[in-house]
Parts: C-alpha cells; structure tokens; sequence
C-alpha cells in the first residue's frame, strides 16, 4: 500500500506518481492487491513539485462508522401532516453560531422569503407525531415522498455494484469541505426498515467507482488532447488546425454571450480587452491599467492577423482606446487557445447570500453547479501556421465560468449521470465527444438562461496573468450591475463589467502581512462561524463567511488579486499560532482568497492549470499526488501547528457519484415570510441563526423551549403553506465556504 513519503524537488516526485497510476491503469481499490507493475501517469494529470511536501495514503485516515457519517435520515410517518406530507426528514444540524439556541427545540433556516422550520426531533418523538428519534443533536421537517425513489435508489445501487461504471469499493473518503477527514462505507437502502416506520440513514453509496486519473480526466477535468485539439470543436491559433468558431472555441463561447447586448461580438469583445488600457474602480479600489502590454500583446497581433490596422488612442478625458482601421478583430483566429473543459457539479451547494436565516446551516433547492472552459492567452507567429513552440505561449488564463442552467433534485440527478456516461465510452472516441457537445451546449447557447444577462448562463468570467504586468493578477468579469453600497449584484444585458473578486479583500489598501482590519474580519466573522468545538487540525475546520463588500465601515472586498513574487498568503497579525481556532480561521479566510488559493496557501504556482503546453498538467491541490493520494502542505502562517491535506478532484469524483446514483429526491413546502412574524407570536422569540446581523429585526431571536409553543408552532404550519421545491434530501447541511 502506499507510505507517506517526504518529497523533494520535480525529479523525486517519480516513485510517488508511480504509486498513483498503479490505481489509474488497474482500477484498483484499497482492499485489492496492486498489480506489480505500471505505466507512467500522463502528464497532462499530474503536475511537478515545485516545493517539499508530504503525501498521504486517503485511506489510511481514521474510519468513521456509516451512521455518524450520515447527516440526514428518511423516516415514514404513520399518519401524513395537514400538509399532506408523509415522510419525516431527520437532519443532524451543526451547532448553532448564536449559543442561546443550542436547547432550541424549534431552528428556522433557509431564505427570508422561504423560511423553513425544523422541530427537534426529540420533542417529536415524545408528542407521538413520529415512533422514534435518529438522535438528540436532529432536527425534523416534513415531507412529500414518492415512494418510487427508492425503487430508482435500489436499481442505482445495482447499476454501481455491476461495475459497468468501473471498478468499486465500498471505502469512501469523508471530506469536511475541501479537506478529506476520514473514511467511511456507505449504506444501501433497505425497505424493510423504511416501511416498518424506523429512521432510516441516508448515507453515502454503498459501492461507488474508484476514482482513478482517466476517470477524472474523462467526466472532470477534461485536459486530453483529443478533446481540446478536437478538429471538429476547436481550432489550434498555434497551429490552424481545426474548425474555426467551432463549439468548443473562444469564438463561439462570445457569439452566443453577445447575443442582446445591442453590439457585435467583435465590439464586445474588444470593449472587454480595452478595460485593461485604462484605470478603474470596483468598490473603491483602483485597478491599476496594464495598457501597454495588453495593446502590444493582445490586442495589436490579433488585429494584425485579422487584415486589421489597430491604433491606441487617447480622448480628451485621457482615457485610452483602440480604433481599427481595414477590418475588425476575426473571431474565429481569436489568440485564446482551449486548455481544459471542467464540470464544477460540486458548486451545486453555493449559498444564496449571507442574508440567509440559518447560520452555518442554509435550506435551499439544488442547483447543478458550473461548467467551465480554461482557455491560455497566445501570441502565435506565424499566425496560425506554426507550432506550440512557435506560438509564444503566455503564462495566462481565461476561465469562463457558467452557471449550469439547472435546479430540482431530479434534473440535477440526470445531469450528473450524463456526465457519468464519460465515463463509459472506453475512451475520447466519436460518442464520447458527442455526448460531451452536448452536455456543453446545454449551457452556453444563447437564451439558455432567460433569467441572467444578455439571457446567457455565464456567472463570471476570470482572468488569471503575469505577462500583462509586474506581477500575477486576477480579474472578474460579469453580466451584472454590481452595487457594493446596496449591497446588489443585478443580472444585466449589455457588456461585459468589471467586477470585485470572490472573497478577497482590497489588497493595496489591506496589506497582506500587516492589517489589522483583515486580523480583526479573521478573528471575527470568519472564526465565529468555525464549530464550536474544534478536533485535531486539519479536521473539523470549516467556516461559512463570505467576505463583505465593506467591514467596520470600510470598503473592504478587492476589485482585483494582485500577489507579489515574494509573497505567497494571508496573515492575520492578531492571531496565535497555539489556538486551533486561530489558525483554522486564518487558513479558512487565506484558502478561499483568490491570492492565497493560487499560492502558497496550495504550493501552487499561481495557476492550477498550466499554461506550457498541451495537454495541460494540473496542481497538487487538485490531483493530491494521485488517486488516493492527498497532497499536504504546512500552514503558511504557523507551519508548525497545521497540515492541511488537498486532493480536490477526489472530492469532486466523490460528488458526481453521490448526486448520480445515491442521491433521493423528496418535495419540501417552505413557508413564506408571515410565518416568522407567527412564531414570533406565539413564543415571542424567533429561533433563527443569521450569518450577519439583521437589520432592524421586527422580533427577538432566541431559543423556543416550551413545548406547548412547540405544539402551536406545529399546528400553525398548514396556514403559512409556501411553494414546493424538488429537493434532495441532504438539501439542509452545513454550508462551505468556497468558490474556486
């Protein structure tokens, strides 16, 4: 089996990614002998070391038994509700961030305008209305089930047991957000129990593929030059080769973008490029310009390319701009070459803001997550009709990022099993590229999104690059009218906008290593939404914040991540390298940074995606150092009283398979806003637990403890009715704080 191994530089990392494609050529699981020998893992999977590290066999973490790793439990009711409901839905609830509600026996969470209540299932249990309780620290909603999802459950479980998905285990790898914790098996249904009316564990599958580097180069993330090559979708600006505009190209991702913005895609996207020419402010940060290089390196080629003549010009504001003389910018030779396609499925679980009641547990429907393409910025010379060693590859990335256009638990379910099917094809074949197209189209074709800007289902657009400046800096880009002051981010037609970047402070006015302001919004906001009881680092360290646009009255979130060669994380001064809580907060808020996810904080070289060539190879923080493989790194502040562990795609992996085949879907009523402003009423509290202050509340939040409140709360229910929403029934569990 595989040995933690202390790593050195690019050249020792060999045995250990040796090690790794033993479970990608055999499909091995842990409980199964390897094979004597192996093949060397394509590099497109696994990236170089550039630093020391540790790695660590996923498998010889502790063993977590299957009911306590199960957070939610199905249980049939002898009787339906008011409501009609016939099942109750048992959630085991993080502790609640405002203390005085921990003897609750009634919590609120979900959306203002969609509150849902849950009853300690306890209480229930002593009342009647349910046989038995799972356990002191559940909670209970009720619900709609169709009976025919544990049919469909069952047959899933038969499917992932043939194997014709690949390889199985019944060891599965336990994550507390990104950091794999421990392991665990799963639990297959039995009727019996469900019917006989006990609580009944909704836990893991209890078989599932072993992940391997084909599978997550398949159905995750998709680097193989059969895909991003393909002759059909893409067209090579190093080479020309290819099927200009083609489905999977820079030029066709803008064509339908564009769609009822009121301009061209040549004026959009030349609109988009002319931001780096000048200085701009996105919540009072100023973005400084990088004209000259984006002008001579971008901008000035590609037009020359196209049979175009492109001046920089200034008007009478001093403000920059490019004026085309003889043509335009031609789409189709765009200089953005596609380096990976990337199914984000596991962002399904994104929070709807911080308004929300709940604290760190948020009720809401599911959605399908991103899909998104990673395209490297050229400068090709000749222009097309070269080589990648000729085509001036720049250490930059594009990432375009759409919202899949998906929401209900069944819907959801069916779109991680399409991408499942990857990963029956036996290879990059014509099939497989089909179903790949089509999964793609599904999302970026103009009016697939009727609901957000220019009717197109992109959420942001980053950028990621050094060449263009002194330094690595990242921007976002969206289809939205943000508004910091209101606290607004409105779905807009019209052109690309700049836009502050996710969870990331102002970094010129917060300097990384000295401000107190960030050490105070660590030791803040972010810990006081850190468990109340913290185990051994790296485990049980998860926050829900979500940085602000201003904090203690200062505007605060950054419009760009700049990160100096010398500097590769967060600090927060105030904290203390001997509090757990410190450093967990320190590293949860640096983690989630732009700057910090792309530096030290992962040992990663500022992108996660190489840009050196075709096919790309990825990080450590995404591949671990294999299949089975995490990826350690020292805590960047206190090295000495932290490791955290990554290996994000066998997370992702782990994802795609629950939603697929071990996912039971379940209707929820929630109710609407009257019913706080009832239950205020009768107990003349509110048991809600907000990430921030409310402002201006119309009630007092604290605990409900009476039980006779507890019985008008529950008979009230039918009258505050809300809409019903096709849920999975994990659909309430903690939220987790990261975006990228």
């Amino acid at each position: 089996m595989h040995r933690p191994t202390r790593l050195g530089q690019k050249g020792r990392l060999s045995a250990l990614l040796l090690a790794g494609t033993l479970l990608s050529v055999s499909g091995c699981s842990h409980d199964e002998a390897e094979p004597d020998d192996a093949a060397s893992p394509p590099s497109s999977q696994v990236q170089a070391a550039e630093e020391d590290g540790t790695s660590s066999d996923l498998f010889k973490l502790p063993f977590v038994k299957p009911e306590d790793a199960a957070q939610a439990s199905l249980q049939l009711l002898k009787e339906k509700t008011a409501l009609g409901e016939n099942v109750a839905l048992h959630v085991k609830l993080p502790p609640p961030t405002n203390r005085k509600l921990e003897d609750s026996l009634v919590r609120v969470v979900g959306e203002p305008e969609k509150p849902l209540v849950l009853f300690r299932s306890k209480a229930l249990a002593e009342l009647g209305i349910i046989s038995s309780s799972p356990g002191d620290e559940f909670f209970t909603a009720f619900s709609k089930f169709d009976t025919k999802e544990i049919t469909r459950r069952l047959e899933d479980e038969k499917i992932l047991a043939s194997g014709q998905n690949g390889r199985t285990s019944e060891t599965s790898i336990l994550f507390d957000g990104r950091v794999p914790v421990g392991i665990t098996k799963g639990i297959s249904f039995d009727e019996g129990i469900f019917d006989g009316g006990n609580p009944h564990p909704v836990a893991f599958c209890p078989s599932a593929p072993v992940s391997t580097l084909q599978g997550w180069g398949e159905s995750l993330f998709i680097t193989s030059p059969s895909v991003v090559l393909d002759p059909a979708r893409t067209w090579d600006p190093c080479t020309g080769a290819g099927t200009q505009g083609g489905v999977w190209t820079f030029a066709h991702l803008i064509r339908q973008m564009a769609t009822g913005s009121g301009v061209t895609p040549e004026v959009f996207t030349l609109r988009w490029l002319e931001m780096w020419l000048n200085d701009y402010v996105v919540n009072g940060d100023t973005v400084l310009n990088r004209s000259t290089n984006m002008f001579n390196q971008v901008i000035k080629p590609w037009a020359t390319a196209s049979g175009a003549t492109a001046t920089l010009n200034t008007d009478g504001t001093g403000r920059r701009f490019v004026t085309l003389t003889g043509g335009t910018l031609k789409l189709n030779i765009a200089p953005f070459r596609l380096l990976a396609i990337v199914n984000r499925l596991d962002l399904g679980n994104t929070t709807t803001g911080p308004s929300g009641y709940g604290g760190r547990t948020v009720s809401r429907p599911t959605d399908a997550g991103e899909l998104r393409f990673i395209f490297g910025i050229v400068q090709p010379n000749p222009w097309g009709a070269g080589s990648q060693a000729t085509c001036g590859l720049k250490r930059a990335t594009v990432i375009f990022e759409y919202g899949v256009p998906i929401t209900g638990c069944s819907k959801v379910v069916q779109w991680a099993k399409d991408w499942t099917k990857l990963n029956t094809f036996g290879g990059f074949n014509a099939s497989y590229l089909s179903h790949l197209q089509g999964l793609t189209q599904n999302v970026v074709l103009a009016g697939k999104a009727p609901s957000k800007g220019n009717q197109n289902a992109i959420n942001q657009i980053r950028t990621n690059e050094l060449p263009l400046g002194n330094q690595w800096e990242l921007r976002e880009f969206t289809l939205t009218d943000e508004d910091p002051i209101a606290g607004t981010d409105t779905p807009s037609n019209g052109l690309l906008r700049a836009h502050t970047v996710a969870q990331t402070p102002n970094d010129t006015a917060f300097p990384f290593t000295t401000s107190p302001t960030v050490s105070n919004y660590v030791l803040g906001p972010v810990a006081s939404t850190l468990p109340l009881t913290l185990g051994p680092l790296p485990n049980n360290c998860s926050t829900t914040h979500n940085v602000p646009y201003t904090f203690t009255g200062l505007k605060f979130r950054g419009g760009n991540s700049l990160v100096p060669s010398t500097l590769t994380h967060w600090r927060a001064t105030g904290a203390s390298g001997s509090s757990a809580a410190d450093v967990c907060a320190r590293h949860e808020y640096s983690l989630n940074t732009c700057s910090g996810c792309h530096a030290g904080d992962t040992k990663t070289d500022f992108t996660h995606v190489s840009t050196a060539g075709i096919p790309a190879t990825m990080s450590r923080f995404l591949t671990g150092t294999g299949p089975g493989l995490g990826w350690n790194v020292a805590d960047t502040q206190f090295p000495g009283s932290a490791t955290w562990r990554f290996a994000d795609l066998e997370r992702r992996w782990k994802r795609l398979y629950e939603v697929a085949f071990c996912t039971t879907c379940t209707t929820v009523s929630v109710g609407h806003p009257g019913f706080i402003d009832q239950i205020g009423e009768i107990g003349g509290v509110v048991p809600l637990d907000p990430l921030e202050p409310i402002k201006d509340p119309k009630f007092t939040i604290g605990p409900v403890t009476n039980m006779e409140h507890l019985k008008k709360i529950l008979e009230t229910r039918a009258a505050f009715e809300g809409p019903s929403e096709d849920v999975s029934t994990d659909f309430i569990r903690k939220s987790e704080t990261f975006v990228h």
